[in-house]
């Protein structure tokens, strides 16, 4: 677990400006910055940038954040290995607290990491070396050029290759990065043998994992790397590091399902393509893919295995299916894989079949009516029990509304009934995306108060360590405040939201942080912040005199004491 006090300094010593410029081009917008959105494709700059409030939000999408978020949705990074990226760029080492009973934490050493980057040299001087590799990669269309770009290697034919590229083999890190396996005689040897070797490279850019195929026949086809301190085969993508890029252009990316199809696909310039690790295609896989892009495009072998495949992919999809953006399935002939095809039929038709890719909402309608007589009341309930537990995985509010009333017109039933039926509430009215513009004064006081302290958190010092109100913005800044206290109302505004990032908080604030930028640099924030307060407190009055004369009863003045009657000479003064 990372504290949240480094987490709070990273923020005061990062630029967002400096860190968003790395990777989108900003321009100079008043006292603000702007560009055309990173997350969706526009043709006039909606992006806005504060470098005094230090976060970012587009007018267009409705994405929004702190140079944290920034990182993860544009590198598609976690939020540890985001943080771990910004405190790089400053100098910076991450601490991390022990986790809580029952958590499990492992810190990557660095030197993982150049184990891993020497075996990949190896590999690669060792391809050169062999011709019988070179042939290999030759008959399968790949050149030079392709072959150094995704750093393809060879392990040669032997048990303890790898001996020569470390002075000690006996090393643990050859173990602990999967590149050696132990006997049960305690006799260590190279787990890749006779293999072209694909190495897998995060986001980063860093060696996490190999991949290694036979030349010839034999089993397995594809061996990976274990499970590693560096390595999750069910987070990463083969290929993504060298495709992210043109997936942000193009905003589309093709999944597919071997080393070898990617590699052939890039060479021949549909450089869009990645490839599962000999899993199935993950809940983690499609989050970080829609981080990326508009469109996921799953194209998988026409057999029993590949449309098995597909069917998990379309699965793990539609609890993290967003309104907007689109998944469709590719179904290549029988006899063919994209590799195979794009050689045979060129790079028009390929593109043209992805073009024409089958919806996530076709292919699910089509599978699960599949060799059902919906003309007959036994094939329509059929229907309903198979379609049922798709449907209510959905949260998407336009697909989940556009799937019900399609299902439930095939199955000859109303949307209301498909509902009661599956005991699921009726799609709420999406809320809009873009927060309108609001003017200064149709806002309460309560919100200008929770807007002012986001704008400035300093402020929260003018406020009573017992302050109470009402509503759920007044729960906020209940919340807020003792965070603000421990750090002597030093915390930044970015700081603050990041602190507040995943919590029931959390969407309130951020839309009351583009608030905050639709003010302006020029507002006077401590002059409503005194306004809001004072509204509040003359609102409160009336009920507070009610409440103090309830609990006086019929106490004269010269019966009250001392602190009852202060509190009612003060209210008295104030009416």
């Amino acid at each position: 677990m990372i504290p949240k006090s480094f987490i709070q300094d990273l923020l005061n010593r990062l630029d967002i400006v400096d860190v968003i410029e790395r990777y989108v081009p900003l321009k100079k917008a008043g006292a603000n910055y702007s560009a055309c959105c990173p997350f969706h494709n526009e043709k006039s700059p909606s992006f806005t940038v504060s470098q005094t409030k230090q976060f970012y939000h587009c007018f267009g999408c409705g994405v929004h954040g702190t140079a944290i978020s920034f990182v993860m949705e544009h590198l598609g990074l976690g939020y540890v290995d985001a943080i771990e990226e910004l405190a790089r760029s400053v100098g910076l080492e991450v601490p991390h607290e022990r986790p809580a009973a029952g958590e499990a934490h492992q810190k990557v050493a660095p030197d993982l990491y150049e184990v891993m980057q020497t075996a990949t040299r190896y590999y690669r001087e060792q391809l050169k070396l062999s011709p019988r590799a070179i042939d290999y990669l030759k008959q399968r269309g790949l050149n030079g050029e392709i072959a150094a770009k995704f750093g393809i290697g060879y392990a040669p034919d032997a048990w303890q290759n790898l001996a020569a590229a470390f002075s000690n083999y006996a090393d643990e890190t050859l173990n602990e990065t999967g590149l050696v396996v132990s006997n049960d005689e305690g006799k260590r040897y190279d787990r890749f043998r006779d293999r072209i070797m694909f190495p897998i490279i995060n986001v980063r850019g860093q060696v996490i994992g190999f991949g290694g195929r036979v030349l010839d026949k034999g089993e397995p086809k594809y061996l990976n790397s274990p499970e590693t301190p560096l390595f999750e085969k069910g987070h990463e993508l083969y290929g993504l590091f060298q495709a992210q890029k043109t997936i942000r252009a193009e905003q589309k990316v093709l999944v597919v399902e071997g080393y070898m199809d990617v590699v052939a696909l890039a060479q021949l310039g549909v450089e869009y393509a990645v490839a599962t690790l000999g899993t199935a295609t993950t809940p983690y896989h499609i989050q970080k893919l829609l981080r990326l892009t508009e469109h996921i495009v799953f194209s998988f072998d026409g057999d029993k295995a590949g449309q098995k495949a597909a069917w998990r992919a379309l699965e793990n999809a539609l609890p993290y299916l967003q309104d907007g953006k689109k998944i469709s399935f590719l179904f290549l002939p029988a006899e063919h894989d994209p590799d195979s095809f794009i050689r045979e039929f060129g790079k028009a038709e390929f593109e043209k079949c992805v073009q024409e890719s089958m919806p996530l909402s076709v292919y699910l309608l089509r599978e699960i009516s599949a060799e059902l007589d919906l003309r007959n009341q036994e094939g329509r309930n059929q229907l309903l029990q198979r379609a049922k537990p798709l449907l209510t995985a959905i949260v998407a509010p336009a697909t989940s509304l556009l799937l019900r009333k399609e299902l439930a017109e095939r199955a000859g039933i109303s949307q209301p009934e498909l509902e009661a039926l599956y005991e699921i509430k009726p799609v709420a009215r999406a809320k809009p995306a873009v927060l309108k513009k609001t003017s200064r004064t149709q806002i309460s006081p309560q919100r200008t108060l929770l807007r002012c302290l986001i704008a400035q958190p300093n402020l929260a010092g003018q406020m009573q360590e017992a302050w109470v109100g009402e509503g759920f913005e007044a729960e906020a800044i209940s919340a807020l405040l003792p965070v603000l206290r421990e750090t002597d109302f030093t915390m930044s505004s970015a700081a603050l939201m990041q602190y507040f990032q995943g919590s029931a908080y959390e969407k309130l604030l951020a839309v009351e942080q583009v608030g905050v930028m639709e003010w302006g640099e020029n507002f006077e924030v401590e002059n409503y912040f005194l306004d809001a307060l004072k509204k509040l407190q003359t609102n409160k009055e009336p009920q507070q005199r009610q409440e103090l004369e309830s609990r006086l009863g019929n106490k004269s003045i010269q019966e009250m004491n001392t602190v009852e009657r202060e509190e009612y000479m003060r209210l008295l003064r104030r009416n």
